[in-house]
């Protein structure tokens, strides 16, 4: 039972703005969808359409990575026409590319609708990030850390119902879960559209291009530690459960209980930690924390290895405790960051960058986790550790470095202020804008 104070921090979580508790309604309700999809899609390819599991695999790898294609170009897009306007597009593209998947019969037709929905997918990821940064107003990391709390939940609920229909495990079942995250995007568009104003655009320097953002040397590079960093998502889902599998005498619920444990952690405390988390020096010493706190949890896991089967699971769950605060401070280093660095005219242009680095983290991670994890057993996971613990160590002194540019550029823009300097600086220092008034979001 939840303790009184987790359900007032729970109670606690929805924006007082309109715009902002639109905003989680729509995403609450589109991952409720993934998590009935999610849950049971390999399961629907193989064994419904019966598409070869080797088949299914390189589908989903073209569809990867060719997913990462569509970041900047909406981010762009978002950052030129507003970025409402794009995510509901991208969120109709999903309903269409989901309700598709009905109707696959062969290999070459599942990769091409698993490549057209992971396109639109990552542009959604890329304009809601955009989105997310204007209805968050003076302080978007914290919003998006309240906005990831609902969408955790959403994933959960969506797991739940989504084992009715594996246990009944018939075409009618599974197509009803399609089906379902099929509408729930419909849903999450049409909700935003009514409760989500359309933000204008906002002035850009004549400086701006559409690569703008590879040129911003401090964010690149968190990018690219934030999706190394990316591994210990899929150390927990699917390195955790092999292992407990494979190499340790913990009966088999032990694999249900940790997905509990790690999504409740994250639903509980995302929200609570992410508003001590909003600047992007403080995100870099989240994200030194975090790898600290990764670097405690792997060897934990690989202690799984050689305890007694009574004790395995209590072990193994007190590692993903470990393990799933870290996550908790990770993610709100990539919100204090992620948006702190990006100016406010190119916050598109930046989520966009940033959830390819994400993805492709995701997208190496099974190849990566399985050779040297599983390969070097309980050594590997010690390598995994001290991995995590260089990447946090690294976090502090890139948020310095990126702070030091955008100060310079705030210098470069104050002599422009006195007619010193004709030129318009690329980066800002200043936070994103708040919303507009509430008449305008009614």
């Amino acid at each position: 039972m939840i303790g009184k104070g987790a359900k007032q921090r729970i109670s606690s979580l929805p924006a007082p703005s309109g715009p902002q508790r639109a905003l989680i309604i729509s995403s609450f309700v589109s991952r409720v969808g993934n998590g009935l999809f999610n849950s049971a899609a390999v399961l629907y390819f193989t064994l419904v359409v019966h598409l070869p599991a080797a088949q299914v695999g390189v589908g989903l790898t073209i569809a990867g990575l060719a997913g990462l294609l569509a970041g900047l170009p909406a981010g762009n897009l978002a950052d030129r026409y507003g970025p409402r306007t794009v995510w509901v597009t991208t969120l109709v593209m999903q309903a269409v590319t989901m309700t598709a998947f009905v109707f696959i019969h062969s290999g070459f037709t599942f990769t091409l609708i698993a490549t057209l929905d992971r396109l639109a997918a990552t542009a959604s990821g890329a304009a809601g990030g955009a989105l997310i940064a204007r209805v968050g107003g003076e302080r978007p990391a914290a919003f998006r850390a309240r906005l990831r709390t609902f969408v955790n939940l959403g994933v959960v609920l969506g797991t739940l119902g989504a084992a009715f229909a594996v246990s009944v495990n018939t075409r009618p079942a599974y197509t009803a879960l399609i089906l379902a995250n099929a509408a729930s995007f419909a849903c999450a568009g049409l909700i935003v559209l009514i409760g989500v104003p359309r933000y204008q655009p906002l002035p850009r320097p004549k400086e701006h291009h559409g690569w703008a953002v590879l040129a911003d040397r401090p964010f690149v590079s968190f990018v690219a530690l934030y999706g190394g960093m990316g591994l210990q998502y899929q150390a927990v889902s699917l390195l955790l459960p092999i292992w407990l599998s494979a190499h340790t005498d913990a009966p088999r619920w032990t694999v249900a209980a940790v997905y509990a444990v790690n999504s409740g952690v994250c639903v509980l405390l995302q929200s609570r930690i992410g508003s001590r988390v909003e600047t992007p020096r403080q995100g870099g010493r989240a994200f030194r924390l975090a790898g600290l706190l990764f670097f405690v949890s792997c060897p934990l896991m690989a202690l799984t290895a050689d305890v007694p089967a009574w004790i395995a699971p209590g072990l193994a769950v007190v590692a993903v405790c470990v393990h799933s605060l870290g996550e908790v401070w990770e993610s709100s280093a990539g919100f204090a960051l992620g948006f702190g660095l990006a100016p406010d005219h190119a916050q598109g242009q930046y989520q966009g960058l940033f959830g390819i680095g994400f993805d492709a983290g995701q997208a190496l991670a099974p190849v990566i986790l399985t050779a040297a994890v599983l390969g070097l057993g309980q050594a590997g996971w010690l390598l995994l550790g001290a991995f995590f613990a260089a990447l946090g160590a690294a976090g502090p002194p890139v948020a310095a470095w990126a702070e030091r540019t955008r100060l310079t550029s705030r210098d470069t823009a104050a002599c422009a202020t006195h007619g010193r300097s004709h030129e318009a600086p690329l980066l800002t220092a200043s936070p994103p804008p708040p919303p507009p008034s509430r008449s305008t979001a009614s």
